[in-house]
């Protein structure tokens, strides 16, 4: 069976979407009709009898323009009430444009703590799994209003490319998007070098090639996480059994054409470690 066909058995998602994809380029403030679009392909996913979990960003830039900051704060405890602005709103639209389509969303913040911690990482599985058996769609972000860790790093998780990498495996899910700025994977920046060739599928991530091909920086002022997290992120997925695609968040509708086995993105197909174990793998990127 075709790589790209699979996807359309795909049961649990887990789809995250970067700052840079929720905003107005010329402004920094949320397009509104792009997030409707995407509540509606989400809600779509949910008619179909599929359990989707969001893992959004978005929380210190939309705090950020609500207050009328211009740049990034760089001074912790600014970011921080950023976010606490920003998350309250955030969710507000987020339950309101679902509701429209007749669903419920329900939020879930998580901390390095959340997974380093047994009790609390058992205690975030199991509320997933009433979540998703409720028929909700949680909505996931890292909760910046009271951990500075992941903000004295630069953001550990990488605008939330590593966090959404550990949902899926902490949930069990079998298919993550990635969705951001960039159409995939290249062989290099392709905003820098026009030699640079598209990856379609990558089979497995053992290859140091494709792992050099990890970039530290994104092209977006508003987002804060480069290649070099989605790569780490697809190291996470692929061995504990999920697909992965990175594609660009520019039109959501690409979420359906993901699923219905279209050729969007890059593909990392799942390559499940016998061995594998999530806090190896938490405790090393975090």
């Amino acid at each position: 069976m075709d790589e790209r066909k699979r996807l359309k058995n795909k049961n649990r998602i887990v789809i995250k979407i970067g700052s840079s994809s929720l905003t107005h380029k010329e402004t920094g403030q949320l397009d509104l009709i792009k997030l409707d679009v995407l509540v509606r392909e989400v809600s779509n996913l949910r008619n179909q009898g599929k359990e989707v979990v969001l893992v959004s960003s978005g929380a210190i830039m939309v705090g950020r323009n609500t207050i009328g900051l211009k740049e990034k704060p760089e001074k912790i405890s600014v970011k921080q009430a950023c976010a606490a602005i920003g998350q309250a709103k955030l969710m507000m639209i987020y339950q309101k444009l679902f509701a429209e389509y007749n669903q419920i969303a329900g939020q879930v913040l998580i901390t390095k703590n959340t997974m380093l911690n047994n009790v609390n990482r058992i205690n975030a599985q199991n509320t997933f799994e009433e979540l998703l058996d409720m028929g909700v769609i949680p909505i996931v972000n890292e909760n910046d209003t009271i951990s500075t860790y992941e903000l004295e790093f630069v953001n550990q998780f990488g605008d939330n490319d590593t966090l959404s990498a550990i949902v899926a495996t902490m949930i069990k899910a079998d298919l993550l998007i990635l969705l951001s700025d960039i159409d995939g994977l290249y062989t290099d920046d392709p905003n820098k070098n026009k030699k640079a060739r598209f990856i379609d599928i990558v089979e497995t991530l053992d290859d140091e090639r494709i792992l050099k091909m990890g970039k530290e920086t994104t092209s977006s002022d508003v987002g804060s996480g480069g290649m070099k997290t989605k790569l780490a992120a697809a190291q996470v997925a692929t061995s504990a059994g999920a697909d992965m695609v990175i594609a660009n968040g520019k039109d959501f509708r690409i979420i359906h054409q993901i699923i219905d086995g279209r050729t969007r993105g890059t593909l990392f197909l799942a390559d499940k470690k016998e061995e594998f174990y999530l806090m190896d793998y938490v405790e090393k990127l975090l």
